[in-house]
């Protein structure tokens, strides 16, 4: 290498790009150079020490250094310590002066006599041989890399600059490492003889001027700053990122900026996307240079935090990625303090200096605390990214096995633990199947399901005995049945196969027959349990079997009818072999075949609750027995019998009692006209896995259509539906439950004759599975109204009266007056009107304001058509209120288009205050207290904005208040008077 300086290289461009970035906000960096070099052009050299971190610039501002000098007149010698050369002594040094071609002549040395060549003395006669021909710029970069021969060289010779025309400038890697530091170069120099300048990370504002002057002056905001903070304010790391962007996107990160326009691309939040790779060099780079106790910090927060990333964005797909262990005890859900604590531990570092390294990193920016809690994170997922790119997986497994001691040791909580687990390598030791199962059972009790399974699946990559192992496949099973399209049944049938014991193989066979018949495929559920062979000597188990079987026969017709049938006659042949469960199924099925009344039935389904049963089938037998209670009109009943079946006797989602108990509830609270609660509960029930809307017919499905309707939204209620397949081949009860629902939906929205098709269909098919009272789904009773409609009067009264019939035999005040109100309003005149008038004595005082609305409100149209007008007003005033008070918007509005129809409109109450407001102006007043504005409360209500405005003109004049901020105190007082 020759001392004499090249020719410098052109100038950088005046503005920001990728040259001249390593000289941004560097101005008081180039005005000390540019001093200190005049004053050694003038005789008086001294050092001047650039400390600055890895990548923000050192060499750019050298480079800018020796071109100063080359200006000034000033000979330039350069040199660059490396790693490599630090053993040689006075490598560094050598390089600087190139002796081998200018110090022969000088001292009279020739090659066969290098041994000069090792004398510091002589390189410094070198050097003032050089400075007495021209003013010398010495430029040496790394100096922290030299050798201490040349470090010593150095350090003297800066002490003799004083005098001479030489300025030493010389860069040093100055930042925080987990590594104690060497003294550095200026350690043992006085100040007068070296001038110390810190060169720091770029501001925000200078990054997104050189991210723009790359990209384009119009790169979106969420580009910049993306790349501002993957560049963490690093000149290297910020010019690699831009180079490689500039290479994948050649348009930019501008919207519209690629042929044909486009939206804005998004940031890759990858480094797989970066495809030339220059970013994760750099950062590796930067790793490097931080020594390795700073690499494997790093690395060790990088990947804690990319394990934590789904828990802490709330982001955990059920079925990919697990929760991280920081999802509960991580970064960002522990301080600070106690996570760099723990981060020194896992890494076996110094505390004092990683919390030194936290705080240095975040100073530069490649860091940031966590809002809250203080926990370090990466500033960007590309920056984290790069961190632990190439480190390998089985170093990364070794840091969560270790982080999983670690927290265990620490009482960290089991998921904490598990998360950790969960990143292992599988094959490990008892211990750690006992914590997965614990984070399982942790996540399961909390409601974290998607969590759950994760634990259960990295269970079965540990070693475990045959029955454990099907222990856990049945738990796994039943979380995928609710959160996976395959319903668990792999889970469930592997399950099965492991078993060995009658009775855990009838409870594994029971679970995959649920799985099976849930997905439609009721004959193959029934196959497993037949499968199981002849369970002599085992009656509990064998009664279990065949009481599931009936459960499952509900969803095919045909199996049905041949399962009860077998039923009755063992029931004839063997009394003493039925047992409550059985007897309870069999009452069911006479209650809806119409052979029996509410009051026998619930005679019988008393008697057996208190007779003693197995365990085994105690869930069923409260199943069985809610679905009568509930249609004897025994709603508290049904609703403790739900209770005791979900809560105390812990029936899970795999059990066949578990839907039936769930649509009892459901049943119970539409008879009480609970239609904002049903709506609430099946909200959740109508998704598949992942989100989607589920698209097959279905119980819950079902209730919420109905619920639809009567709250008013008969249009949400149709986007429901559409699409929905009853085909011929699912004629199970949940199929013709929703026909039901899709017939009131149809009626509801003007088409009588496309809910009289629904209903039809109904009826044929709940004939074909024996279901002929109207308990279940009083079809004959809504498809005579749809003929009323249709002005079929003929069709409409042969129907009321069979269902008239059926509802005799049942004799419960619902059914009955269902079909006294149908019948009457069929049969018309003044047998038609003595009818009615039947059905709201029937139902009057019952509780059953669901069904005593229509009835009110039908002898009402009754009594106007008759000519009494004055005797149907009271009658419809009255079902006006109780439709109001139920919040059935559709009843309402019927109730006040038959009191117009009457010659008068419902009276104002004759309240005043805020007890006198109706259900839908209190749910209105509600929102506008809470600050909520027309519009929204519109939209969260479905209302037309129109109808809020009248509802809130209303509630002022009730309130004797003037202004919307009234509305809160007016609510809330308690000094309401009757006027």
């Amino acid at each position: 290498m020759t001392a004499l300086a090249s020719q410098p290289p052109p100038c950088p461009p005046a503005g920001p790009g990728p040259g001249s970035v390593g000289l941004l906000e560097r101005g008081s960096a180039l005005e000390l150079l540019a001093a200190e070099a005049r004053r050694a052009v003038a005789g008086s050299g001294r050092m001047v020490l650039l400390r600055a971190p890895t990548g923000t610039g050192r060499s750019a501002l050298l480079e800018a250094a020796s071109e100063l000098g080359v200006k000034l007149g000033m000979r330039v010698l350069r040199a660059h310590a490396s790693a490599e050369s630090s053993g040689i002594p006075l490598a560094l040094v050598s390089q600087l002066l190139d002796p081998a071609h200018e110090i022969g002549g000088l001292l009279g040395d020739t090659p066969e006599a290098p041994q000069h060549l090792a004398h510091a003395s002589r390189l410094w006669q070198l050097l003032c041989v050089y400075a007495a021909g021209s003013p010398l710029l010495v430029a040496v970069d790394d100096v922290h890399l030299a050798d201490q021969a040349s470090l010593r060289w150095l350090t003297e010779g800066a002490r003799r600059l004083t005098g001479m025309p030489v300025l030493m400038v010389v860069t040093e890697r100055g930042q925080y490492d987990i590594a104690p530091p060497a003294p550095g170069l200026a350690f043992s120099l006085p100040p007068a003889v070296v001038r110390v300048h810190a060169v720091g990370p770029l501001s925000r504002g200078a990054a997104e001027e050189f991210v723009r002057g790359t990209l384009g002056p119009d790169t979106g905001d969420t580009w910049v700053d993306g790349c501002v903070r993957a560049g963490a304010g690093n000149p290297l790391l910020l010019r690699a990122l831009l180079d490689d962007l500039r290479t994948v996107f050649p348009h930019g990160g501008r919207a519209g900026a690629g042929d044909g326009g486009g939206p804005e691309p998004g940031l890759p939040q990858n480094c797989a996307e970066l495809y030339p790779g220059a970013f994760v060099a750099a950062v590796s780079w930067w790793l490097r240079s931080a020594g390795t106790g700073s690499t494997l910090v790093a690395r060790a927060l990088a990947e804690l935090e990319d394990s934590a990333r789904y828990g802490e964005e709330g982001q955990a797909p059920l079925d990919g990625p697990g929760p991280g262990p920081a999802e509960h005890e991580g970064p960002g859900h522990e301080s600070g303090d106690d996570f760099t604590d723990f981060l020194s531990e896992l890494t076996r570092a110094d505390p004092d200096r990683v919390g030194g390294w936290v705080t240095a990193m975040v100073r530069l920016g490649l860091l940031r605390r966590a809002p809250g809690s203080g926990v370090p994170r990466f500033a960007h997922p590309l920056l984290r990214g790069a961190v632990l790119d190439g480190w390998p997986r089985s170093h990364r497994q070794a840091l969560h096995l270790r982080a999983a001691e670690l927290r265990q040791r620490r009482g960290h909580g089991v998921e904490a633990v598990a998360g950790h687990l969960l990143r292992t390598t599988p094959g490990g030791t008892e211990r750690v199947a006992k914590a997965l199962l614990d984070a399982a059972a942790d996540a399961s009790r909390a409601g974290r399901t998607g969590a759950a399974a994760h634990y259960l699946r990295r269970v079965l990559d540990e070693p475990l005995s045959s029955e454990r192992r099907a222990a856990v496949l049945t738990e796994l099973g039943e979380l995928e049945f609710a959160t996976l399209r395959t319903g668990g049944i792999p889970r469930l049938a592997e399950a099965l196969r492991l078993r060995q014991a009658p009775r855990e193989r009838v409870l594994a066979a029971v679970a995959l027959g649920s799985a099976l018949a849930d997905r439609g495929k009721p004959r193959a559920a029934l196959d497993v349990l037949r499968e199981l062979g002849p369970l002599d000597g085992e009656p509990v188990l064998d009664r279990t079997v065949q009481t599931a079987s009936a459960f499952f026969s509900d969803h095919d017709p045909e199996i049905r009818r041949a399962v009860y049938t077998r039923l009755r006659e063992r029931a004839e042949r063997s009394p003493e072999w039925i047992s409550p469960a059985l007897r309870a199924l069999l009452i069911r099925y006479e209650s809806t075949a119409g052979l029996l009344s509410a009051e026998s039935a619930m005679r019988q389904i008393r008697r057996l609750l208190t007779a003693p049963e197995d365990p085994l089938l105690v869930p069923y037998l409260l199943g069985e027995a809610a679905s009568v209670a509930q249609w004897a009109d025994a709603a508290d009943d049904a609703e403790r019998l739900v209770r005791s079946g979900l809560t105390e006797h812990w029936v899970s989602a795999l059990h066949p009692a578990h839907r039936s108990l769930l649509s009892t509830r459901m049943d119970t609270a539409a008879a009480r006209g609970r239609h904002r609660w049903v709506l609430e509960e099946t909200a959740g029930r109508l998704r598949m896995p992942g989100g989607s809307a589920r698209t097959g017919a279905s119980s819950f499905l079902a209730h919420r259509v109905v619920a639809l309707v009567e709250c008013g939204r008969s249009a949400e209620a149709e986007r429901l539906v559409a699409g929905v397949d009853v085909s011929e081949g699912q004629d199970g009860w949940e199929q013709n439950r929703f026909l039901y629902a899709r017939g009131v939906l149809r009626a509801s929205v003007g088409d009588p004759a496309g809910a009289l098709a629904d209903f039809l269909e109904c009826g044929r098919r709940q004939t074909g599975r024996d279901v002929r009272s109207p308990v279940v789904t009083p079809w004959r009773s809504a498809a005579a109204e749809c003929h009323l409609l249709l002005g079929q009067t003929p069709e409409a009264l042969a129907l009321a009266e069979e269902e008239n019939r059926y509802a005799a035999v049942w004799d419960t005040p619902r059914v009955r007056g269902r079909a006294l109100r149908v019948l009457g309003a069929a049969t018309g005149g003044r047998r038609g009107l003595g009818l009615t008038a039947e059905a709201v004595a029937v139902l009057r005082g019952m509780s059953l304001d669901v069904e005593l609305i229509p009835a009110l409100i039908t002898h009402g149209l009754q009594l106007t058509a008759a000519g009494q007008s004055r005797s149907a007003r009271p009658l419809l005033r009255e079902a006006a209120t109780a439709a109001e008070r139920l919040g059935a918007v559709r009843l309402s509005g019927r109730a006040e288009l038959a009191l117009r129809t009457s010659g008068a409109r419902r009276r104002n109450t004759s309240l005043t205050g805020s007890g006198s407001l109706t259900a839908g102006e209190r749910r209105v007043a509600t929102l506008a207290a809470d600050g909520r504005t027309n519009a929204e409360i519109s939209e969260l209500l479905h209302l037309a904005r129109r109808t809020v405005e009248t509802h809130l003109t209303s509630t002022y004049r009730k309130l004797a208040i003037r202004r919307r901020g009234d509305l809160p105190a007016a609510l809330n007082s308690v000094t309401d008077a009757a006027t």
